[in-house]
């Protein structure tokens, strides 16, 4: 028999996987998708994932042997696999940076440095200082330490020089160990006794019950418990009767009651059950028979339906029919905060078949879903864009909901991939059907529709035959020029406000920025406070009363003094959601309000609490930043405010004006969804812009028309591939040199289709400077192949000099 051998996938950035062999003795074990122990190095372990089997010894060096097989049954299926392989090839980033994203992390095994108590020393610690003495003392219990227990027993962070003295002087050796993180989660149930599940032996017990009162209360809550829910958990039986411990202790010693470990789901399922109570109306049964028959002639269909036009019903319904046809359903989302309200939804209608994936779930939480989905027990998955990793067994159908969301498109770190069409891909692997929905789809997604590479279904009315919000310009520069300051809330808005609290209805108010003030500057010379480590302002937030660094996080007293000429005279420039949330609590003090950003909704459940209290019309302004309006659903809201429309468009990006029109529209969607129709009030200081006429008019086609003349006339997307390659260093020469000598290296080439070197608007960030180069490639697989593989070489060429060895690039494909 030839001798087997491995290529195995592990979580580090290595430009091609390494092969291992297969010792006879694990031969029967391994078998693609299985996790293994592999050594590389003199001493790392890792845990990595097998991509296949072969029989050709690498030629270029010697094999060593993989140690241990780590799983029975494959954690992940060949398709899994394969996807991994192409987003690493089409982002131009490794497999091993794939794997380290796509699994749970108490699925990656990590290499824990581990003290083992060397017994030959004996118990003879007379020759020890005193942490040399604690630490000793400490092995010699539990014969061995990881490093954080040795920082735990010293209560301190440096341990280092102690472990050094202490194996110099014999006392213990390291050992390189890999541990497994994930332990099943395990609850104590409480059970009677063989002895007393006779009805007549129980009657006896308690007719004859002596002294202890408490116990006999204790036993007499487990009965009710038993007869109402089955099993009883220890918890559940405690919290019912009020007793203790003890009291628990003493019953179990007496014999009566038994407890017993069993393991348990972390998350808690409802019953496997389908429950459509609703039908759909006329539009939406026509666009549900449509989207059907157009996903049989094309993988790939949008559903593009104005906002609250009942899109949800009908993925509803689409997943219904897969359900029952036996087969999953991947619903992806662009938030977390989106999950909580729709997950309340879509349980009503698929109790049990459904599950939800996302970030916020602790890694234990995460594994047990996984393993739901490869087993198949899991019918529909919600999730956010890591979602689209789990190892789906027969998956028929991915719906993306508000599929144009530039959330769905990974920034830091790699792998850089858009969930949207990676899903497409994925899609296409399985066999399945991919059903994008927005109000306002991507450009390059509805160039596609309407060129018939995908299906097109419209629902141009409001389910109920709501008529869309009307919407309103505010003019900011007659206010400002009144106030002598940038305005926050025009006299129109604030009586909208007051008329809507007015008739008990509900107020949304959307601003991008989050904090109290986006800059402060100084009044005599103009001087104002950068991060030291990033090329931006600093934003002041009340609540933390710092400057903080929205790019490196990092925190800044308040400065009181300009470093520049020494005034002590500043003025707060804009306003984030702090500041209005402020300036509301003054104008409408009577007014319940609430805020809705990254820095106020923090946790687990931080998101869904904030919702429900909305939606319970609980808070009656609710000020957000992006959040506030991707899909939310909220029937009590009469009036949505936009209160700076202008910093919306002034980015320098090709996308500025298709983001800026999909977040006013979508932000617009959240009024009057429900009985009368909402209205909208966009603040800006050039209404004259023509975008925001197109916005009033809810003009969808109009603005395509428009934007995609302009994409064509620059040579931008749907019409090219764009990529962007990011030069980092912490000197800006070297960052710039080797940015143009790259640019050099690839003219010959690509010299027509390159844009740079040039500074990116931040040009430092967390003490690195930037530099960026782009290609606009015609879309050509073959040209854009070559090309990524041109660049790859070129990097490895780059690398090898050496004033460029540090130089970090970032390739960044359809940014």
């Amino acid at each position: 028999m030839d001798y087997m051998y491995a290529e195995i996938i592990i979580p580090l950035a290595l430009p091609k996987n390494y092969t291992w062999s297969v010792p006879p003795s694990l031969s029967q074990a391994v078998q693609p998708g299985v996790r293994v122990e592999v050594e590389l190095g003199k001493n790392k372990r890792y845990a990595g994932i097998i991509k296949q089997l072969h029989t050709q010894a690498p030629t270029a060096f010697e094999t060593k042997d993989i140690l241990n097989v780590l799983d029975s049954q494959p954690i992940v299926f060949p398709m899994q696999l394969k996807l991994w392989e192409w987003i690493a090839s089409y982002y131009m980033c490794s497999e091993g940076e794939v794997m380290a994203a796509a699994l749970p992390a108490h699925f990656k095994l990590s290499s824990e440095t581990l003290l083992v108590f060397n017994e030959e020393f004996g118990d003879d610690f007379s020759s020890l200082d005193n942490e040399e003495f604690l630490v000793a003392e400490a092995l010699l219990l539990k014969k061995e330490l990881a490093i954080t227990e040795v920082q735990q027993v010293l209560d301190e962070s440096h341990v280092y020089p102690v472990i050094k003295r202490l194996i110099e002087k014999k006392l213990c050796f390291i050992w390189e160990s890999l541990k497994e993180g994930y332990k099943p989660k395990k609850e104590t149930f409480i059970r009677l006794s063989p002895a007393y599940e006779a009805e007549e032996k129980l009657e006896d017990l308690l007719n004859n019950w002596g002294r202890a009162a408490k116990q006999l209360e204790l036993l007499l809550s487990w009965i009710h418990l038993s007869k109402a829910d089955g099993e009883v958990s220890k918890a559940a039986l405690l919290k019912k009767s009020g007793a203790s411990d003890a009291q628990l202790k003493g019953l179990i010693e007496k014999g009566i009651l038994i407890a017993e470990k069993r393991e348990v789901d972390r998350l808690r399922y409802l019953p496997r059950d389908i429950n459509i109570d609703f039908q759909l109306s006329e539009a939406q049964e026509s666009a549900f028979r449509q989207a059907n028959q157009l996903l049989e002639d094309h993988s790939v269909c949008l559903l593009h339906g104005i906002t609250s036009s009942g899109k949800t019903q009908v993925y509803i319904k689409m997943m219904e029919a897969m359900t029952r046809k036996g087969k999953q359903t991947l619903y992806l989302l662009p938030e977390i905060a989106l999950t909580s309200q729709i997950i309340r939804r879509l349980e009503k209608h698929f109790g049990g078949y459904i599950g939800i994936y996302h970030s916020k779930f602790n890694q234990n939480e995460r594994i047990e879903i996984w393993n739901k989905v490869r087993s198949g027990e899991l019918k529909i998955v919600l999730g956010a864009r890591s979602a689209l990793f789990l190892p789906f067994s027969d998956l028929g159908l991915l719906i993306v909901d508000e599929e144009h969301d530039s959330s769905y498109k990974q920034q830091d770190p790699a792998p850089r991939y858009h969930a949207r069409d990676t899903a497409i891909y994925y899609a296409l692997q399985q066999q399945a059907r991919v059903l994008l929905g927005s109000a306002t789809p991507s450009l390059e997604s509805y160039f596609n529709a309407v060129n018939g590479k995908y299906g097109l279904v419209e629902l141009h009315e409001r389910f109920g035959g709501v008529h869309l919000p009307e919407i309103a310009l505010a003019d900011t520069q007659k206010d400002n020029a009144k106030n002598r300051s940038k305005t926050i809330v025009t006299e129109s808005l604030k009586k909208d406000i007051a008329d809507t609290l007015g008739r008990e209805k509900q107020v949304i108010l959307f601003q991008n920025r989050r904090g109290y003030a986006p800059y402060q500057i100084c009044q005599v010379c103009g001087w104002i406070p950068h991060c030291h480590d990033c090329d931006v302002t600093l934003t002041f937030h009340k609540k933390t009363n710092k400057l903080h660094c929205h790019y490196c996080g990092r925190l800044y007293p308040l400065v009181y003094r300009c470093q520049a000429c020494g005034s002590d005279k500043f003025a707060q420039k804009n306003f984030g959601t702090e500041k209005i949330e402020e300036q509301l609590e003054e104008l409408f003090p009577e007014a319940r309000i609430a805020r809705m950003d990254v820095d106020s909704v923090r946790g687990k459940h931080a998101h869904d609490t904030l919702i429900q209290q909305f939606e319970n019309r609980r808070i009656d302004i609710l000020v957000g930043t992006q959040m506030v309006v991707k899909g939310l659903d909220f029937e009590n809201v009469h009036l949505v405010g936009i209160l700076d429309a202008d910093s919306l468009l002034g980015f320098a990006d090709f996308r500025v004006n298709e983001r800026g029109f999909q977040l006013m529209e979508q932000v617009s969607g959240r009024a009057g969804r429900k009985d009368t129709r909402g209205k909208v009030v966009i603040q800006a200081f050039n209404t004259r812009r023509p975008l925001l006429k197109l916005v009033q008019q809810h003009d969808y086609r109009a603005f395509y028309q428009l934007e995609i003349e302009g994409r064509k006339r620059f040579f931008y997307p749907p019409f090219s591939r764009l990529i962007q390659l990011t030069f980092k260093h912490k000197s800006k020469e070297i960052a710039g040199a080797a940015s143009r000598w790259f640019a050099d290296m690839l003219h010959p080439l690509y010299g027509r289709y390159l844009l740079g070197p040039a500074e990116p608007v931040v040009n430092r960030l967390r003490g690195q400077y930037l530099m960026e180069l782009s290609l606009k490639l015609p879309k050509d697989a073959g040209l854009t192949a070559r090309c990524k593989k041109e660049i790859l070489e070129k990097i490895a060429i780059l690398h090898s000099e050496k004033k460029f060895r540090s130089v970090v690039v970032i390739p960044d494909v359809d940014r």
